[in-house]
């Protein structure tokens, strides 16, 4: 059975720093994608960073703040969010597929994987 566990969220003031974490276990994704998604109250669950091999995909909302990294021999994806801002605020969510093409990275229903998520609260 394949589980996605994130951690590390929390709640940080604006222009502050998290790393979220992500740790696989039932199945490795060395050569599949792991991204990150994020879901803010009312709002529809988006696309923020994506790796596979060592190709990153981010959002043009996050692209300089975020930093998505992945160990292989740990089986896990780490994003460090720098930079923080009040509408970064959301579940974050993270993603895993071995099956997923790079044309469809950015897209959630390419993902077969899921974790259960992580609060991400920035005050200003």
């Amino acid at each position: 059975q394949v589980q996605l566990v994130e951690s590390g969220g929390g709640s940080v003031q604006a222009g502050g720093s998290l790393r979220l974490s992500c740790v696989a276990s039932g199945r490795s994704f060395s050569n599949g994608a792991m991204g990150w998604f994020r879901q803010a109250p009312g709002k529809e669950r988006e696309f923020v960073a994506a790796i596979r091999w060592s190709n990153t995909y981010y959002a043009d909302s996050v692209k300089g703040r975020f930093t998505i990294s992945k160990d292989n021999a740990k089986n896990t994806v780490n994003l460090q969010l720098n930079g923080l801002k009040p509408e970064d605020t959301a579940i974050y969510y993270c993603a895993a597929s071995n099956t997923i093409i790079t044309s469809t990275l950015r897209n959630s229903q390419a993902y077969g994987y899921w974790g259960s998520g992580t609060q991400v609260t920035v005050f200003s």
